[in-house]
């Protein structure tokens, strides 16, 4: 029996949360435990809605500011640019990236208008991993 591909929109966590460049430590904080999640979107905003490019602050990140006993922007202690998977890519792709990147979240954009509409994380991967049997991971090209 032969199964389509798990794909990355399936099993990502549907909208961004996010927050502006210039929000404090706190705030990026209070939204993630909101929001009761592990990582937040920064971007500038602009008509409304955020534009240009995107990047992560993980839970890790906040709890390593809050041990300097500094008190950083989001912008401050935001990685690099994030990672980005498209929402059709099998879920694969997601799991290489994120193994190739060493990350354990990505943006997902919408196929058509590249633009954010969920996140994608290692546990996500894992969570559908676990529950699809008969999935299979990409065969080895070396």
């Amino acid at each position: 029996m032969t199964h389509d591909p798990v794909r990355v929109g399936h099993c990502m966590h549907a909208g961004v949360v996010s927050c502006s460049p210039d929000a404090p430590l706190a705030e990026v904080a209070r939204i993630m435990g909101d929001h009761r999640v592990h990582v937040v979107a920064v971007a500038d905003i602009g008509h409304g809605r955020p534009w240009g490019t995107w990047h992560l602050v993980s839970h890790t990140d906040v709890v390593a500011a809050i041990a300097s006993g500094k008190e950083p922007t989001a912008r401050q202690i935001a990685g690099a640019e994030a990672n980005t998977v498209s929402a059709d890519d099998p879920l694969e792709v997601a799991a290489k990236a994120m193994t190739d990147h060493r990350v354990a979240h990505l943006v997902v954009l919408d196929p058509t208008a590249a633009y954010p509409v969920g996140i994608i994380s290692t546990l996500d991967v894992a969570s559908a991993y676990g529950a699809r049997q008969s999935w299979e991971a990409p065969k080895s090209t070396e």
